[in-house]
């Protein structure tokens, strides 16, 4: 009897985990069908979309069905990548041939037309995707506020500017998104990084305020922060000087995939998610150290600092 009794239960719960395991399937199933209906079709404004995480995020939306406008400073290159897209038909949603708007978005001057061009394409944006950008690699002291005032224009001014001229079509239609490509180091400054987490906490910090203000005209905001990504970002990275960094970082070679980070933004643009981070365990747990114990950080950041300045001089 006893044993009966204990059997009962047992076979009760079963099910009911197994039913639980279903739904939750299910759900994201819809969830991920939701995302491929809500993008398809829709407008999207790729930055820095020649190479790195901006080329793949490119090729995963054009795959959702989604209208893509390719913003870069190379024309040839944009037109190449618009090529392959449309040649591509690895997808089972209607596709549609990219547009492309070359411009420097370092350049201010250079954004109002650029803005009147990406409107020509399809007349309105659904969702613009603020991905371009440049890292640093440096010691304060040796670092010319040049090069500072260079990693700002590229990481903060120019996707602002972009920002703000795009929104007003947006606001009129009642309607769109903003997304930031920013980095785990808008949460968290690491040593000899300083102009790179500078540009990328006010970027933080902007968006963060554009979300606020923008709720009221259903517009949302998402600002995804990455954590090392195996692109050419610290190859191309700015110097002290304002040269051309040229190494492959440890770190940036065994980061994850860009075609891998591309499907996570793809996800948090079709679930309208407005915070994400996309890093590792030991990362994400320096974000809640910082807030939580700030001394402990400080004091680990300053031992990497000394470490790595022991490496530079040996």
């Amino acid at each position: 009897m006893v044993r009966a009794m204990d059997f009962t239960p047992s076979t009760a719960i079963l099910p009911l985990l197994l039913g639980c395991v279903g739904l939750f399937g299910l759900v994201r199933l819809l969830q991920g069908m939701r995302t491929k209906t809500d993008l398809q079709g829709a407008v999207v404004v790729i930055t820095g979309a020649t190479s790195g995480l901006g080329r793949d995020c490119a090729k995963v939306f054009c795959a959702a069905g989604a209208k893509l406008v390719l913003c870069g400073r190379n024309r040839e290159a944009l037109e190449e990548l618009a090529e392959e897209l449309a040649a591509s038909r690895a997808t089972q949603v209607e596709t549609h041939r990219p547009y492309v708007v070359a411009f420097d978005l370092a350049y201010s001057g250079a954004i109002p037309a650029a803005t009147a061009e990406i409107l020509q394409c399809f007349g309105y944006v659904d969702v613009l995707i603020n991905n371009a950008g440049i890292s640093y690699r440096g010691a304060i002291l040796d670092t010319t506020v040049d090069v500072d005032k260079k990693v700002m224009e590229t990481n903060y001014f120019g996707p602002v500017a972009l920002t703000k001229a795009l929104l007003p079509s947006m606001i009129q239609r009642r309607r769109g998104h903003v997304v930031a490509i920013s980095s785990i180091q808008g949460k968290i400054s690491i040593p000899f990084r300083s102009a790179y987490a500078a540009s990328k906490h006010a970027t933080q910090a902007f968006f963060d305020c554009l979300r606020a203000e923008m709720e009221q005209y259903q517009i949302k905001v998402t600002v995804i922060s990455p954590g090392y990504i195996h692109t050419n970002l610290s190859l191309n990275a700015v110097t002290a000087d304002g040269s051309r960094y040229g190494v492959m970082d440890k770190t940036t070679a065994q980061g994850r995939s860009p075609a891998e980070v591309a499907r996570d933004v793809l996800d948090a643009v079709g679930k309208k998610r407005e915070d994400v981070i996309l890093a590792d365990l030991l990362p994400s747990l320096a974000i809640y150290l910082r807030t939580l114990a700030p001394g402990l950080f400080f004091s680990l950041m300053a031992s990497r600092a000394r470490k790595e300045q022991k490496s530079k001089d040996s």
